[in-house]
C-alpha cells in the first residue's frame, strides 16, 4: 500500500512539473507576444521581439504535449473528462496555438503593407488569448466543475458569470484568474524579451514591467479572496498542512522582490518572475490537492490522485520509459538554451 501511495504521488508530481514547466518557458513566449503587440513600435523592433523567442517558442512547446502525455498516461480518467467537458475552450486554445505559429512563420514571406500588420496582429491578439484561456482553466480546476457519478461534466463558455449554481467556463471568478495569468505572463515575456533586445528598446519593455506590477500585486490578493470564497475549504487544507503556507509566502516575496529589480538586474527579475509563475501553480495545486479535478455536485464525485491513477503495473512500466524520454528532453533543452544565450544581433 505504501509503495502504491508513493507511486501516485510521484506521478502526480511528474505530471504537476511538467505543465509548470511549459507555463515558465513557453510563457514567456506568449508574454513575448504582449510586447510584440503593445510596445514594439515599429517593424524593427517586433522583428527583435520575434527573435527573441525564435529559437526557442516551438520547442518550448513540446512541454504542453509532454504534460498532457503524461496526464493521459498517469491519470486517463482526469484527461478524460477534462478534454471533454472543456471541449470548447480547448479547441479554442488548439487554434490560437497554431494561428500563433502560423503568423510567426509566414509574416516575413510576402512584403505588403497589409500583409505583415496582419499576421503581428493576429500573432499578439492569439497570445493574449492563450493566457487567458489557461487562466480561466486553471480558474476552473480551482473552483470546480459539476462532475457527476460517472465522472462525466460539460460546461458552455458563461452562464451568469456565477461561480455558483448553473456554471459556464467564463465566471467572475475564472475571469480573474485569467486577468492575473495575462498580467502574470506579460511581465515573464517582459522581462525575457528585455534580456534579448538592444537599448533603448529594452528599456521600454523594462517600464512595461514596471507597471503592470501593481496590477499583478492587485489581482494576486484579489485572487485569493475570491479563491476563499469560491473554495472555502482552502484554509482549512493549508491549516492541516502549515508547510504548505510556505508557497503562498514564498510568492509574495517574490512579487515584492521584483520591483527593485526591474532595470537593474535583468536576469534577477527573470528568476523573480518564472518563480512567481511556479510558486502560483504550486499554491493553486495545493488548494485543491489530493483532488485533482474537483467536483461542484458531489465532493465524492471529485477525481483524486487515489481514484484516477492508472493500474500500479502501468505505473511501473511507464515510469521506465518516461525517464529516457524526458532525460533526451531535457539534454536538448540545455544544448537549446545554452547554444543561442545572451542577446540577439540588433
Amino acid at each position: 500500500m505504501g509503495h502504491s501511495n508513493s507511486m501516485e504521488i510521484l506521478w502526480y508530481i511528474l505530471t504537476l512539473s511538467l505543465f509548470t514547466t511549459y507555463v515558465v518557458l513557453d510563457g514567456f513566449d506568449l508574454g513575448a507576444g504582449l510586447v510584440h503587440l503593445f510596445v514594439a513600435r515599429n517593424a524593427g523592433e517586433r522583428r527583435q521581439v520575434l527573435a527573441a523567442i525564435g529559437p526557442y517558442w516551438d520547442g518550448n512547446e513540446v512541454w504542453l504535449i509532454a504534460g498532457g502525455g503524461t496526464l493521459y498516461f498517469a491519470f486517463p480518467n482526469v484527461f478524460a473528462a477534462s478534454f471533454s467537458g472543456f471541449y470548447l475552450p480547448l479547441m479554442l486554445v488548439l487554434w490560437c496555438l497554431t494561428l500563433r505559429g502560423i503568423a510567426i512563420e509566414f509574416r516575413n514571406h510576402i512584403q505588403h503593407p497589409a500583409w505583415t500588420p496582419a499576421w503581428d496582429l493576429a500573432f499578439g491578439g492569439s497570445s493574449v488569448l492563450l493566457c487567458i484561456l489557461f487562466g480561466a482553466a486553471a480558474g476552473n480546476i480551482i473552483r470546480g466543475v459539476p462532475l457527476d457519478k460517472d465522472g462525466e461534466f460539460f460546461l458552455p463558455l458563461w452562464t451568469d458569470f456565477s461561480a455558483r449554481g448553473e456554471l459556464g467556463v467564463l465566471d467572475w471568478y475564472t475571469m480573474l484568474v485569467a486577468l492575473l495569468a495575462l498580467t502574470a505572463l506579460g511581465m515573464h515575456g517582459a522581462t525575457w524579451v528585455a534580456l534579448k533586445v538592444p537599448q533603448p528598446f529594452a528599456g521600454r519593455v523594462t517600464l512595461f514591467a514596471r507597471k503592470l506590477w501593481p496590477a499583478l500585486v492587485l489581482l494576486a490578493l484579489t485572487a485569493t479572496i475570491g479563491t476563499s470564497v469560491v473554495r472555502p475549504t482552502a484554509l482549512e487544507i493549508f491549516a492541516n498542512r502549515p508547510i504548505t503556507f510556505l508557497l503562498p509566502l514564498g510568492m509574495l516575496a517574490s512579487i515584492l522582490a521584483l520591483r527593485p529589480a526591474f532595470g537593474v538586474d535583468g536576469k534577477r527579475a527573470f528568476a523573480l518572475t518564472s518563480a512567481i509563475l511556479v510558486l502560483m501553480i504550486a499554491t493553486a495545486a495545493a488548494t485543491i490537492f489530493p483532488m485533482l479535478l474537483p467536483s461542484t455536485t458531489a465532493e465524492q464525485f471529485s477525481m483524486t490522485v487515489a481514484n484516477s491513477i492508472t493500474p500500479a503495473y502501468g505505473q511501473t512500466v511507464g515510469l521506465m520509459w518516461w525517464i529516457p524520454g524526458m532525460a533526451l528532453v531535457v539534454g536538448y533543452f540545455v544544448f537549446l538554451y545554452r547554444r543561442f544565450a545572451g542577446p540577439i544581433d540588433s
